[in-house]
């Protein structure tokens, strides 16, 4: 069946230049985008129960843009005033172009990865020596301890926001020939939002190998898959398959 209409399950883009677009376009489909999940910040009670002392890092490391809001969200609910000498680990350029809107990037020691956290590992790794706070979501991806503890570094992880599953039920009625997914979170917000989900001609698109096997383990079938060597995006991996079957 030809691809004619997408939903991208992510807020829309903030800019012009989106390759969703661009696809959109090229290849004359319709591309809509809503959030199956979003994040809410902890309270500050719970917070404090888990008994983390701000003052005791040298340190923080910064996995996205949510982690350096309510990181800076809540170090000014608890009247912590961050330390300018405090160095923070930054996953990507993104984020710590992000951190800006907190402190003065020359005057502060920000380190910065390439994109993944595994190329994050090879800047903390020169700096075991510090105590790390990480702060995180409630949901944090196993491979973030295991390398963490692997390094041999002291680090302390606090939960500051958590996943929350959004409203969908006005999408009850509507059908897409693409459902596009980029975390298990969104598989367990179809189901939660339509647990009785069929999944019939609908395809489906997954980002990241943990997105693909959740996928997988909900009994649904998972028609494109990305990154992978020639479509690295998802929206190649999208323009691939496009193409493929809107030729027939």
């Amino acid at each position: 069946m030809k691809v004619k209409t997408i939903l991208v399950s992510q807020p829309p883009p903030k800019t012009e230049t989106s390759p969703y677009f661009d696809l959109s376009d090229k290849q004359k489909v319709k591309i809509d985008f809503r959030s199956f999940i979003h994040v809410e910040g902890i309270p500050v009670k719970e917070i404090r129960n888990q008994k983390v002392d701000f003052k005791e890092f040298t340190a923080i490391i910064l996995t996205s843009r949510n982690a350096v809001d309510y990181f800076f969200k809540i170090a000014e609910e608890m009247r912590f005033k961050v330390p300018d000498d405090m160095k923070y680990f930054c996953q990507s350029e993104a984020v710590a172009y992000y951190l800006q809107k907190y402190v003065v990037y020359r005057k502060r020691k920000i380190y910065v990865g390439a994109r993944t956290f595994i190329d994050l590992t090879k800047l903390i790794k020169k700096h075991k020596t510090e105590n790390f706070l990480l702060p995180s979501s409630d949901k944090l991806k196993p491979l973030v301890p295991e390398e963490l503890n692997a390094l041999g570094v002291k680090w302390t992880r606090l939960d500051l926001y958590r996943t929350v599953v959004s409203d969908l039920s006005d999408l009850e009625d509507v059908f897409y020939d693409v459902l596009v997914f980029f975390s298990p979170s969104g598989i367990e917000s179809l189901f939660q939002n339509f647990p009785g989900f069929k999944q019939n001609n609908t395809r489906i698109a997954a980002f990241g190998n943990s997105t693909v096997n959740a996928v997988t383990e909900a009994g649904l079938k998972c028609d494109i898959e990305a990154p992978s060597p020639d479509t690295p995006s998802m929206t190649m991996a999208l323009d691939k398959y496009i193409k493929a079957v809107n030729k027939k």
